[in-house]
């Protein structure tokens, strides 16, 4: 058997490498059909490549269509995480600094997830560092009503299950 270097490896068999064992990995469903890739830009991707993905987490998504969502560093770890869900969602702060293209990132992603709630289709999503396993994800609800834009974070290993009880639908006035 050949021994490979780096520069020989696929591009993606090095990435599934790097993030199995140190990086965030996003997804989300939703009930929309659309190709949620038109809506990419330099901070953040809608990927349908699930070419190495944790099968048992993608189970526990809700909806059809399944996205990847990747952030400016190919993996999803350049969006604002805590590691703990303990101070729940917050503003960013001055002695706590985090890189302005993270909060601008984190502030597209729920910006997206928004638009598509206001518009009557249903998303959740998982975040989870690599290596993650089905019984440590812990649901949360998040009433995106709730939840300003500016204090929008994911918290590791969690399975977000989005709505916004403002919404009015063709029931309501």
């Amino acid at each position: 058997m050949d021994i490979l270097t780096w520069a020989e490896y696929p591009c993606s068999l090095i990435y599934y490498l790097i993030c199995n064992r140190m990086c965030y990995l996003v997804y989300i469903s939703t009930d929309l059909e659309d190709d949620l890739s038109q809506r990419n830009s330099a901070l953040i991707s809608f990927e349908k490549d699930f070419t190495y993905y944790e099968p048992e987490i993608i189970d526990l998504l809700l909806y059809k269509y399944h996205w990847y969502v990747g952030s400016k560093a190919g993996c999803s770890c350049t969006f604002r995480h805590l590691s703990s869900i303990e101070l729940g969602f917050g503003e960013p702060v001055y002695w706590f600094e985090e890189p302005s293209d993270e909060i601008e990132a984190t502030k597209i992603f729920y910006d997206e997830i928004s638009s598509l709630i206001s518009q009557g289709n249903k998303v959740d999503c998982i975040e989870i560092w690599a290596g993650t396993k089905k019984d440590q994800i812990k649901r949360l609800e998040v009433d995106l009503s709730s939840v300003p834009r500016d204090a929008f974070r994911f918290f590791e290993n969690h399975h977000f299950v989005f709505n916004n009880s403002e919404r009015k639908t063709d029931n309501q006035l």
